[in-house]
């Protein structure tokens, strides 16, 4: 997991000593200052777990849709819900695919709360429960990152790029065609998209194929989730975090780190 506490230290670099307005302020939200009623949590958010001692990012669209990532390669997905400054949501969790939880188990479901500032902090505390019944908490304060204002499009995206882990070239397209030769003869075919482009935030969908071995079972799941490319460095990285569930309601995640070519 040294890759993602690199690529949480690089976006924490840019973003040192910047300086945002209130909670009021208009982050490409198309709402005009002084008149907002509820803080925006989109963006790209890092910062730390004062439980875990672990670094937590976190992928926040336009549509709410969420993912809280861990150092260790732990992820939180749930749709995020902000009224005033107050900021909910009902996580689902994933240990990265074919890790588990202490207890064997690889998911689990729980609650974050917490209070947001549009444009400057998340403070949140995390409850939740794998489906072994082992308990995690988490105490995150996050801080908004610059890179999320950079602009986002299928053309800005397009590219190869090399998975840190394991090496494999994921390609994609001007038109937001995905394709990879991956781990254990895993064929990935799908697309990357988003629904902002005000914010460095994209909307993933793949399934794989072909797969043999232990990530057969992967074979047919339709995995979705958000990506964010940091193109303020070089060379570029790009953070791809996904879930899905299987025919037999077995559910998968992973976390790739991937740099462009």
């Amino acid at each position: 997991m040294n890759a993602l506490r690199n690529y949480a230290a690089a976006i924490l670099a840019i973003g040192a000593g910047l300086i945002l307005a209130s909670c009021n302020s208009t982050i490409g939200d198309g709402t005009t200052s002084g008149t907002s009623t509820n803080a925006s949590a989109t963006g790209f958010w890092s910062g730390s777990d004062s439980v875990s001692g672990q670094t937590v990012i976190a992928l926040i669209n336009a549509a709410g849709q969420g993912t809280f990532i861990r150092s260790d390669g732990l992820q939180f997905t749930g749709t995020v819900q902000v009224a005033g400054s107050n900021l909910v949501t009902a996580v689902a969790g994933y240990t990265p695919f074919p890790n588990t939880f202490s207890d064997g188990s690889t998911y689990g479901i729980g609650t974050l709360n917490g209070t947001v500032a549009t444009g400057s902090s998340i403070t949140a505390t995390l409850s939740f429960t794998t489906n072994g019944n082992t308990a995690v908490t988490g105490s995150w304060s996050l801080t908004y990152q610059s890179v999320s204002n950079n602009a986002s499009s299928t053309g800005a995206i397009a590219g190869n790029y090399t998975d840190n882990s394991t090496s494999a070239v994921l390609s994609i397209n001007s038109n937001g065609v995905m394709s990879e030769s991956a781990t254990n003869n895993c064929a990935l075919n799908g697309s990357i998209s988003t629904n902002d482009t005000t914010h460095d935030l994209y909307e993933v969908a793949f399934s794989y194929g072909n797969c043999t071995g232990t990530y057969a079972v992967l074979n047919g799941v339709q995995f979705t989730g958000l990506a964010s490319l940091n193109n303020s460095v070089s060379p570029a990285q790009l953070i791809i975090a996904i879930a899905g569930t299987s025919t037999a309601s077995v559910p998968y995640g992973f976390v790739s780190q991937l740099t462009s070519n």
